[in-house]
């Protein structure tokens, strides 16, 4: 699965932000079968889980972003996004989109998100 990202940008401590991620050359059934998410890294730090989201629409969120972020798709148009808000300097990273089924991974081209303070 070829995934594209976009979005992201420079925003204040406090204010909002989305990122979206599109498969557009996966076929509908190839991306419902996939488990979808976001992942970020800042400077001099691993890569880390953000949020998931199941083709049925399940979400997981990792305990930093809880309650802040949330994360969505539209299977129909292989689209999943992440609508950010409360975003704090601590959120700077480059954001990748992810999409997972069974041992195998595809990541998109990463988006910055800078947040100043």
């Amino acid at each position: 699965v070829q995934l594209q990202a976009s979005g992201g940008g420079l925003v204040q401590a406090g204010g909002s932000l989305r990122v979206s991620c599109v498969a557009s050359r996966a076929i509908t059934s190839v991306f419902n079968s996939h488990v979808m998410g976001w992942y970020r890294q800042a400077p001099g730090k691993q890569r880390e889980l953000v949020a998931l989201i199941t083709a049925s629409g399940t979400t997981t969120y990792a305990d930093s972003v809880k309650d802040r972020f949330t994360i969505s798709r539209d299977n129909s148009r292989k689209t999943i996004s992440l609508q950010m808000s409360s975003l704090k300097p601590e959120d700077t990273a480059v954001y990748y989109c992810n999409a997972k089924r069974g041992q195998t991974t595809s990541w998109g081209q990463g988006t910055q998100v800078t947040v100043s303070s």
